[in-house]
């Protein structure tokens, strides 16, 4: 039987050569969703600052470096709390790990609830090399990230509703109050219900997660707190302490309608000055909201530089 020589190589099957395309495709998703969440948060702020991010901007300044130190603590706080993290879980470097954790917080605020964790988690399997499976850590921390502000807001509902129960119930938002910590009960037993089915990391672990997110909102409370006393140095640190526990605990009730207003309504029942702490509060938000433009504009002559050096 004469065996038939082919000369030159072989041609793919079509079934084989139609997958290359596809594992092209695969290896870029992250690419690609990285790309357009970056470009949705540019239009986000671009939407955010041309609406009340200028008029807060307008609003008077406060004079002493120690709000902008205290602020910029503040600011670096959170992603700060998810590199030390992600550094332990991963070894993630601390310029790349801290650029893409930052874009994560502003895609969370400005494009939509979440949207920060797609695009890390983009980020994540773009590094597939120092990351092999990045979706159980992301998953365990996000989850975790919601259950500590939960715990938190639950303990600061027992100090300072007592406080403000005439408040809640003159301006008719008690029963939404009320509503919103059953609320924030039941979402978190689940979790806690079937911890052994949700999370993928060991307990261990799991307890170190949730103590550096415990640390990581106590901080920014305090942090922001210190911001305000050093823009309205009259009132005393410990009574914005206290307004600080009130914000983070009102900024986490799902039922109230209009969470700037009660608070804001509670703040100036408490210290008075109505109107410096409504300049103060519109301040705090347009600063954010410029550390944020600032830090996607340096974010993207760092990737210029970068792609031109590589």
């Amino acid at each position: 039987m004469n065996a038939t020589i082919i000369d030159g190589p072989i041609p793919l099957a079509p079934d084989i050569a139609g997958l290359e395309p596809l594992k092209q495709m695969r290896s870029r998703w992250p690419m690609i969703i990285g790309g357009l969440l970056t470009i949705a948060m540019v239009v986000g702020l671009g939407r955010e600052l041309l609406g009340s991010g200028l008029a807060g901007l307008h609003r008077a300044v406060p004079t002493s470096p120690a709000f902008y130190i205290a602020f910029t603590l503040l600011y670096f706080s959170a992603p700060t709390g998810d590199w030390i993290i992600f550094r332990r879980l991963w070894g993630i470097p601390f310029v790349g790990g801290m650029i893409a954790l930052i874009k994560k917080r502003i895609a969370n605020e400005v494009v939509f609830g979440y949207s920060g964790e797609a695009y890390f988690y983009a980020w994540a399997r773009s590094k597939a090399r120092m990351v092999a499976a990045p979706f159980g850590a992301v998953k365990d921390v996000s989850i975790l990230s919601a259950i500590a502000g939960n715990t938190i807001t639950l303990a600061l509902f027992a100090i300072v509703v007592p406080l403000g129960y005439q408040l809640l119930s003159a301006a008719g938002y008690l029963k939404e109050v009320i509503g919103s910590i059953v609320i924030v009960m039941c979402t978190s037993l689940p979790f806690l219900i079937f911890s052994k089915r949700v999370f993928s990391l060991a307990r261990r672990t799991l307890w170190w997660i949730f103590s550096i997110h415990c640390l990581r909102l106590i901080a920014g409370s305090t942090f922001i707190a210190f911001a305000w006393h050093y823009a309205l140095p009259t009132v005393p640190v410990g009574m914005w302490l206290f307004l600080a526990a009130a914000r983070l605990l009102v900024s986490r009730l799902p039922l109230v309608p209009n969470k700037d207003l009660l608070f804001a309504n509670f703040a100036i029942l408490i210290i008075g000055q109505d109107q410096e702490l409504s300049e103060l509060v519109a301040l705090t938000a347009a600063m954010q909201l410029l550390f944020h433009v600032v830090l996607i504009a340096m974010f993207g002559l760092h990737g210029l530089v970068t792609r031109k050096k590589g």
